[in-house]
């Protein structure tokens, strides 16, 4: 059984003080049972982050992480396996951002998936499609070949110790959400693309959607049969706002 899965995506925000507020209200929150919580802050927080959550069962992640396992001559990097040293258990790869702005490819993803898994991180492999591609009809060519970077170079099997993310780019930050139904298309095309492969590992992996997921559109969102969960941007910044995300994922 596949459990239900909020992540909240803090991006380039923070400051200690706002951190520590943060923390202060995550702390307070009465999280349901079932629901795996997780926050990804700026690396700067991390430790901060991570001190303050203690006792919480909430799990904190890296927003990036380099293309290689162990430390070495890579300036201003973290190697995925400082990330798990400090205590992280998640990274995001592939966030449309980084693909966007930072022109991430999909053969550096693939290196930067890899070296989390060898590090025991979990990757949480972000994966969507632009405006224009999907308004060409090509949403399903876009999202299989981002999925299919990875599944040709290591196998379906790495998905077995993996989240998959699915954030369309153009809902991303916008105040525009794909529609449940939209949403669950996509979803459902990707867990039919992972069970032509391996029918096991398509039926356990979680996928989440991301994409100007609020409190108000969650219950409708998490409803869907191949959603589950979400990964929070915004909202994620505030915590009433995103414990009552999490409260919707437990129902």
């Amino acid at each position: 059984m596949r459990r239900t899965m909020v992540a909240g995506n803090w991006k380039m925000h923070g400051t200690r003080a706002s951190v520590a507020e943060l923390i202060q209200g995550l702390s307070n929150l009465a999280l349901p049972s079932g629901v795996e919580v997780a926050v990804f802050p700026p690396a700067l927080f991390i430790n901060q982050v991570i001190d303050g959550l203690q006792g919480k069962e909430i799990t904190v992640g890296g927003q990036n992480s380099a293309v290689m396992p162990e430390q070495g001559a890579l300036t201003g990097e973290i190697a995925p396996s400082q990330l798990a040293e400090v205590g992280c258990k998640l990274v995001l790869i592939g966030h449309s951002e980084r693909r966007q702005i930072v022109g991430e490819t999909d053969e550096v993803l693939n290196r930067k998936f890899a070296a989390a898994q060898a590090s025991g991180l979990k990757p949480v492999l972000c994966i969507g499609e632009t405006l224009e591609e999907r308004e060409a009809g090509k949403t399903l060519e876009v999202v299989g070949r981002q999925l299919s970077s990875i599944i040709e170079a290591f196998g379906v099997d790495v998905f077995a110790n993996a989240v998959i993310a699915y954030e369309p780019v153009w809902a991303i930050g916008t105040g525009l959400t794909a529609t449940p139904q939209q949403a669950q298309d996509v979803h459902a095309a990707i867990r039919a693309q992972l069970a032509a492969k391996n029918a096991e590992v398509a039926r356990n992996v979680q996928l989440l959607y991301g994409g100007s997921v609020k409190a108000a559109n969650a219950v409708e969102l998490f409803g869907m049969p191949d959603i589950d969960g979400g990964l929070i941007g915004g909202a994620s910044l505030n915590a009433d706002e995103f414990g009552a995300i999490c409260r919707a994922a437990g129902n």
